[in-house]
């Protein structure tokens, strides 16, 4: 079975990594630009850059793991 060198092939459009980084971004700038309350807005910023780190890092990184792990020959 041949899989796809990187996991954006397989994502559609609004799982690629500009919409993901455009949707944090956007709801950051949201947030302080209707509220304009740091202590709002800071907890947003960190539940983004979380959000961030598990789709645009963790889980490609995964992926690429089990793509390698696939490819390794089996051991007797």
């Amino acid at each position: 079975m041949i899989h796809p060198a990187s996991i954006w092939e397989i994502k559609p459009w609004w799982c690629q990594p500009w919409s993901i980084l455009l949707t944090g971004a956007v709801v950051v700038a949201g947030s302080w630009l209707l509220l304009q309350r740091w202590w709002i807005t800071a907890p947003v910023v960190i539940g983004v850059l979380a959000w961030w780190l598990l789709f645009l890092v963790v889980v490609p990184a995964g992926y690429q793991a089990e793509l390698r792990a696939a490819e390794e020959p089996e051991k007797p």
